[in-house]
């Protein structure tokens, strides 16, 4: 592998961004700088976090910005929830977009799991 970008989970975090931005872009004016806020930044994480452990000289560190991005995911996960029980996103929006995300993680968990040897701890 040459690069993150030639990394799946990567591609896929990627388009989940823009997704997620489409969708925020909906939401109130007065969420802009609350939960619209929130959200784009823990979807951009992902990625960035990926892209930035990727770049790094140890495969502690990598994992460690893999982590990272997992969290973010769980953060996003949450506000995706928030968002859907406020009614800014329809019941099959979130499923979309949830399940996106559900995918991601497990590509994620795998990931690490890959660089740790094939253990979970």
């Amino acid at each position: 592998m040459k690069s993150y970008r030639d990394l799946l989970v990567w591609q896929k975090s990627i388009d989940l961004v823009v997704e997620a931005y489409k969708v925020t872009g909906r939401f109130p004016k007065d969420e802009q700088f609350a939960l619209v806020n929130q959200m784009r930044r823990a979807v951009v994480s992902i990625p960035s976090n990926i892209a930035e452990g990727y770049a790094r000289r140890t495969r502690k560190e990598y994992i460690q910005f893999v982590q990272i991005a997992f969290g973010s995911g769980a953060e996003l996960e949450t506000q995706l929830l928030i968002s859907r029980k406020l009614g800014y996103l329809s019941e099959e929006r979130f499923k979309n977009l949830n399940d996106k995300l559900s995918e991601i993680l497990r590509m994620l968990n795998g990931l690490l799991s890959s660089l740790r040897g094939g253990t979970n701890g």
